[in-house]
């Protein structure tokens, strides 16, 4: 089966594959070999649990890069280092009115090293041009909470 979709033009500048067989209760390989785990469904909503499951993987992988973007941003108007930038990601599984099932996101960022209003900017920044920000926008609820430290 194919999907078509629109295609902008733009240099890849990293690409990575990962193969899940079993859905939420199978296991995931990238292609390179270093993710390799089980998957299950969270205990909380009937599964089993006692593995990884899709919401805690795009929470590390929403605050690994949310966290890059606002240490980018940072660096370039201010000293503060890489280990001054703390990120929690919760991701929601919500049930919708329809009986479908949405996620969302909160995003608690701590930024040691700035005043509070210097963080607030640089976390507003950091959201526009994260790739995950620009991926979910307007597709997922995404509350963020600034704390500078």
């Amino acid at each position: 089966m194919a999907f078509e979709q629109e295609i902008v033009a733009m240099n890849s500048l990293y690409s990575t594959t990962v193969n899940v067989v079993g859905g939420r209760n199978g296991a995931a390989l990238s292609d390179d070999g270093f993710l390799d785990l089980k998957l299950a469904q969270p205990a909380a909503i009937g599964g089993r649990g006692n593995a990884t499951n899709p919401e805690q993987l795009f929470a590390a992988g929403y605050a690994g890069c949310f966290g890059s973007a606002v240490i980018h941003v940072a660096g370039r108007r201010h000293k503060v280092a890489d280990d001054q930038v703390a990120i929690a990601a919760t991701v929601g599984l919500n049930q919708q009115d329809d009986g479908g099932v949405a996620l969302s996101v909160a995003l608690a960022v701590t930024i040691a090293g700035v005043d509070q209003p210097t963080a607030e900017a640089i976390v507003e920044e950091a959201h526009r041009t994260c790739p995950y920000s620009k991926a979910v926008r307007g597709n997922i609820d995404v509350q963020i909470t600034v704390n500078a430290a």
